[in-house]
């Protein structure tokens, strides 16, 4: 089965609260018949989108197919927080690549921000940025941490964004006693993540990409140049761009062995009125150090849009009482709230939860595997591979430079055994470990 008809209907959103709050977007075409272009991009979240905007900006011919329509994936229903840095942290990747390298990445990650603020202003996309996201620490140790590696970023990395929070602190802000303390980055942010994913692609077809709906890739071949088949065209291309992250399938097995698909979830209840400033007194976003993160926020009409829980597999699970459990473990006061939208989504994860960059071919680029933190990374990876496209590749080799083992098993045996590992930290988080 194909993750991208598992769960879904055919070209349509989810039933999420972001589709019903979307601002509109005209549906593209089928690709229909042979075309040709000098690069062509399969997938259209924001990585796609961002090259084909970027590309298109810089006189290039452009073609974008996405399977549904653009926005689909995990590019229009995850969380919308707008992290810092990169999912590891500085400390892991100084140990990882060095301090030299550790900064490039640092800077990576400001400029990925800068990137989508960037992008919402020049573009007038009709997204609000709202800064701030809490880290919530489980434990006393977790959020002495939070204080040292706040301390270290000031320190080594000139970052003095974020504040230490103790845990009445926490308390105050986000109103519970779940957590022991944490930090408060107000460099970070967040925002409606599929009206952002619509604004790029309307940024990008007005630049003159040319982008085509309902136009699931089946087969690649690469060569001199590349051909790209539909069921019902053909792309003939100079360069060729894989940005399907967690529904790229089996397109390129070399992917599929360093990235896997996951599923997450988000419910989102009703409008909680005065009751909103009991989850938080202040408009910013949270996400807590459990190794299945829960992350939450509130929509601008007051709902608790809530994430929490994952699968492994084709099929959703029921996703109200997948969430609901971690919901009310946070904020048992709200048993009684009524849920209206409750989603799945599909994104990808890495072995080391560092992205994957790779070169398949002399002419064909990839970006996938962001385990999370994507809104900002993806937005910037898209644009890298537009820069590699015309010959500056900096950025890109760095990445590509970082070790990305292959998952155990390669593709045939990564999701039974990562039950099995997944099974282990969920029973450390019950326990508190």
């Amino acid at each position: 089965m194909n993750l991208l008809h598992a769960n879904d209907r055919a070209g349509e959103f989810p039933p999420s609260y972001y589709a019903a709050t979307a601002t509109p977007l005209a549906r593209f075409a089928p690709l229909q018949g042979q075309h040709s272009a000098q690069v062509c991009i399969v997938g259209g979240g924001y990585t796609g989108l961002s090259a084909a905007l970027h590309l298109a900006q810089a006189g290039l011919n452009v073609v974008l197919l996405e399977a549904h329509r653009v926005g689909f994936g995990a590019s229009g229903r995850n969380g919308g927080q707008v992290g810092s840095g990169q999912r590891q942290d500085q400390d892991w990747l100084e140990a990882a690549v060095g301090r030299e390298d550790a900064r490039k990445l640092w800077d990576m990650g400001e400029e990925a921000k800068a990137l989508v603020r960037g992008l919402i202003d020049r573009h007038a996309i009709p997204v609000t940025f709202y800064p701030g996201i809490a880290h919530a620490c489980r434990s006393a140790a977790e959020a002495r941490h939070a204080q040292t590696y706040a301390e270290k970023l000031h320190r080594d990395y000139g970052y003095t964004q974020i504040q230490p929070l103790d845990r009445s602190e926490m308390r105050a802000i986000i109103g519970s006693d779940v957590y022991h303390g944490g930090d408060l980055d107000m460099g970070a942010g967040h925002l409606h993540p599929l009206n952002f994913a619509l604004g790029i692609a309307r940024a990008a077809a007005e630049a003159g990409a040319h982008i085509f709906e309902g136009s699931e890739v089946l087969a690649i071949q690469q060569g001199a140049k590349a051909v790209v088949q539909t069921a019902a065209g053909q792309v003939v291309c100079d360069h060729l761009i894989l940005a399907g992250n967690g529904y790229l399938g089996g397109l390129e097995p070399k992917i599929a062995a360093r990235v896997m698909p996951i599923n997450n979830f988000i419910v989102a209840t009703e409008p909680l009125g005065e009751r909103a400033a009991d989850v938080l007194s202040r408009p910013i976003a949270v996400a807590d150090t459990k190794f299945v993160v829960n992350y939450w926020r509130l929509s601008e009409d007051n709902r608790l849009l809530f994430g929490g829980g994952e699968s492994y597999g084709y099929r959703f699970p029921d996703v109200v009482k997948t969430v609901m459990k971690p919901m009310l473990e946070v904020y048992p006061h709200l048993r009684d709230v009524r849920i209206d939208y409750a989603w799945g989504g599909t994104l990808a994860i890495t072995m080391n939860r560092m992205p994957c960059f790779a070169r398949i071919g002399p002419n064909v680029l990839s970006a996938s595997g962001y385990s999370g933190h994507g809104v900002a990374m993806a937005t910037l990876a898209g644009k890298m591979m537009a820069e590699v496209v015309q010959g500056h590749a900096s950025g890109f080799d760095l990445l590509e430079r970082l070790p990305q083992p292959r998952f155990p098993g390669g593709a045939a045996l990564r999701w039974p055994l990562l039950v099995a590992a997944m099974t282990w930290y969920s029973l450390r988080d019950r326990l508190g470990v």
